[in-house]
């Protein structure tokens, strides 16, 4: 504007030659009057006639050119604002970003909005590594358990912290569950016996380390070593021919399942005891280099499940509401943790038959055989005793909130584990400081301008340590509503491991939410190159997007309560962080491992996730990609396919599984093409497709089998029979072992998964008239 004023300034200075040229103005030419004789005649030089034509014509070229540029200039300020305020609706990829109302918005205008490009430059401002780090130290300082004086200062310290932020809400959520803990009295102990059970040598065991709910009592046997304790080591032992039955199992830490898998795995083995150490192959053990020492253990839970085994199912409010109960998943024979040290032992004594290859491990002195005899005169056994004691103890999420302002009903839930058995750097206190930074950053955006379109909840949940008991309580008190109003969970757990490579547990419906953020994100170990840039090294950024596991603490959200979750963990290429699970989780350490770069792995990962959720948060339509279950359900067809004659010869069909991912691929696609064809700035229209869409992962919650018996219902990413996993390992066997095959439990198998298949169709199709079902 000023420019075009100071031009037409100019030119009333300026004179305008012909061809566009600019020279100083002439001044005007005085003419006088002068009287002339009566009679006299008149008659005017030629000279001057043809200045006055020439003066004529030069001001009707500058009154010409000022009223176009006039013109001009009055259309362009006019188009301008037009458009600019059309615009101003629009971010990148015509993302909506409405601004917030709130007293701390002066930086915009009431009703304006904020560009994308804007909040993502918002939130990288706000997000400081100094208050991570601090937070960090805070939380873990000492041992925290559940219940314990130093818990609840922490819990204390966080509730403060929240409401400090001005949040709409503050609030807890208080439980009472049954949690297992070492009794003070009657230590857990391992012995050497004779044949006639007489105690020949106590082996001795870290009084800190227990595996929570383990079934308690004693177990006496032969030892077998099993390996990792899979279920495909399992079926190599009896394939050798390995007597299993009566005798105790050393297993060790990893090989992709937790401690209650393991011990679940050796139970129905017929071991009647479980023992899991930390081999030196997969735990660092030098202490040289930032591992373990040789006399320390890792404690975990052994329930194969979440929430409180006790009232399974239910929300632990009042326990006397309930009937009297527990889970299916409590082991029934004893485990206990124990050292390197102890189990080389143990195995360096151990007759039979040689491993298999690839069971070895690095255990000094111990060539490794199966047992379950031991070396040496007299017949001997491994007596194990565990005196773990039930204790009720309340528990507190703490919840704050920010509310949408056009969906406020619809809810983004970011949350970490609070509760530690050890100083839990790694194990709480990393996603905790996370937790606190992220509610801290998205507060100071809204105070500046952000106004999230639908709701923002972040959680501090107790009880993570047991199997995620706070956050799986919470669950099942909510799991009536949490469909219609959870959008997505974000866990924080264990995020921080290492500083090189990033690994996602996540829903499918998530999964394309990475590629976004990734290309955002500064690689914390790689300065001037994003995530992505690094990932693509390893083969592309799907490569990086891995199943959602038991013990995380995103499973439950969607294996029990249908919930689309993510958790992410950066890891070390060359060598893992050894001290989870441990009293050595402290933050020294982290720091030792990550070479003081905690803050800005830290940043990157909240500055991951922050990006994602603020994407869920304001898109007109969700981001979630309804269509990634078909490909999932292609490749079991697929594998059909491949028994079809020996499923006729029995007189059985995969048609039915067929037509039911027929019809969900076709309702899929039309949803998406009913979206990309209709005017999504519609409010009514937008929050209809985004209902449809938020309840997808829920609709695959089998609704044929009991949330009590059988509490990961999910046909995906689920335990149980319903699964589509058990179908397809089922189905297997018509080729490795026949005889195994079950025609009934198959027909069952089939029926359940198409049944919740062809009802996902359903509904993912809309009104009931919109459902293909053709006569």
């Amino acid at each position: 504007v000023h420019y075009f004023i100071h031009l037409l300034v100019t030119l009333n200075i300026y004179g305008v030659e012909e061809g566009g040229g600019v020279r100083r103005r002439v001044p005007p030419i005085e003419l006088k009057l002068v009287p002339l004789e009566e009679g006299s005649e008149v008659t005017l030089n030629s000279d001057v006639m043809i200045l006055q034509r020439q003066m004529d014509r030069r001001k009707a070229v500058v009154y010409l050119t000022l009223s176009g540029l006039l013109i001009f200039t009055t259309a362009f300020l006019l188009g301008y604002v037009a458009f600019r305020g059309m615009c101003r609706l629009c971010g990148n990829d015509g993302e909506l970003i409405p601004l917030s109302d709130a007293a701390g918005a002066q930086h915009a205008p009431e009703g304006g909005v904020m560009y994308m490009a804007e909040l993502r430059e918002m939130l990288k401002k706000y997000l400081t590594e100094e208050r991570i780090e601090s937070t960090l130290r805070r939380v873990s300082r000492a041992s925290h358990p559940p219940g314990s004086s130093e818990g609840n200062a922490v819990a204390r310290e966080i509730l403060q912290n929240l409401q400090n932020l001005r949040m709409d809400h503050t609030w807890t959520d208080s439980h009472y569950a049954t949690l297992q803990f070492p009794s003070r009295t009657q230590p857990n102990t391992l012995w050497l016996v004779n044949s006639e059970g007489e105690e020949l040598e106590e082996i001795p065991l870290d009084s800190e380390g227990y595996c929570a709910y383990s079934a308690t009592g004693t177990a006496t046997g032969g030892v077998v070593y099993v390996n990792y304790g899979r279920r495909e080591d399992f079926e190599q032992l009896r394939a050798l021919g390995i007597a299993l039955n009566g005798s105790i199992a050393v297993a060790r830490v990893g090989g992709a399942v937790s401690f209650a898998e393991k011990v679940w795995h050796a139970q129905e083995a017929g071991h009647v005891g479980v023992l899991i150490y930390p081999d030196p192959a997969d735990v660092p053990q030098d202490p040289r280099r930032l591992g373990l020492h040789s006399n320390a253990v890792i404690s975990e839970h052994v329930h194969l499940g979440s929430g409180d085994p006790f009232t399974p199912g239910f929300p632990s409010f009042n326990h006397t509401q309930f009937p009297s109960t527990q889970s299916s998943g409590l082991p029934i024979i004893p485990a206990q943790p124990i050292s390197a040290n102890v189990a080389s032992k143990l195995l360096s004594q151990l007759s039979g038959s040689s491993c298999p290859r690839g069971w070895q491990g690095r255990l000094p002195y111990v060539q490794c055989v199966l047992g379950p005899g031991f070396t040496g005169p007299g017949e001997r056994r491994v007596k194990m005793a565990v005196y773990n004691t039930m204790k009720p103890v309340l528990l507190n999420n703490i919840f704050a909130s920010i509310e949408g302002k056009i969906e406020p009903d619809h809810y983004i839930i970011i949350g970490a584990q609070r509760d530690s058995w050890g100083p839990g750097a790694v194990k709480s206190g990393v996603g905790t400081a996370l937790l606190m930074e992220l509610a801290r950053t998205f507060s100071n955006m809204v105070e500046n301008g952000f106004s999230p379109r639908r709701s923002l909840l972040f959680v501090s949940w107790d009880g993570g340590e047991f199997g995620n008991v706070g956050a799986t309580e919470w669950l099942e008190g909510y799991l009536t509503m949490l469909h219609l109003k959870a959008v997505a969970y974000f866990s924080l757990d264990q995020a921080i491991l290492g500083d090189d490579i990033l690994s996602v547990y996540s829903s499918p419906l998530l999964a394309d939410l990475i590629e976004g953020a990734i290309k955002q994100v500064e690689h914390p170990k790689h300065t001037g190159q994003s995530i992505l840039s690094l990932v693509q090294r390893q083969g592309g950024w799907r490569n990086i997007v891995k199943p959602l596991y038991l013990n995380s603490g995103a499973y439950s959200f969607t294996a029990f309560g249908g919930v689309p979750a993510m958790q992410l963990h950066f890891t070390e290429d060359a060598r893992s962080y050894p001290f989870v699970n441990t009293q050595l989780d402290s933050v020294g350490r982290l720091q030792e491992l990550l070479q003081g770069r905690l803050g800005s792995v830290g940043r990157a990962v909240a500055e991951l996730v922050g990006l994602m959720v603020l994407k869920l948060s304001h898109d007109q339509i969700l981001p979630l990609d309804v269509t990634c279950y078909s490909n999932t359900v292609q490749q079991l067809s697929s594998k059909l396919n491949q028994h079809t004659a020996q499923l006729q010869s029995r007189g059985l069909s995969p048609q039915w599984v067929f037509s039911a991912r027929g019809d969900y691929s076709r309702a899929a696609k039309n949803l998406h093409e009913a979206i990309k064809n209709s005017d999504i700035q519609d409010e009514r229209l937008a929050r209809l497709y985004n209902t449809r869409i938020m309840r997808v992962e829920y609709y695959f919650l089998s609704q044929y089998v009991s949330v009590v018996e059988t509490p990961f219902r999910h046909v995906f990413n689920g335990r149980g029979d319903h699964t589509l996993s058990a179908l397809a390992d089922h189905v297997s066997l018509l080729r490795s072992a026949p005889h195994l095959f079950n025609e009934a439990r198959f027909r069952r198998q089939l029926a359940l998964f198409t049944w919740t298949l062809q009802g996902a169709a359903n509904a993912l199709s809309g009104d009931v008239w919109n459902i293909d079902n053709p006569l």
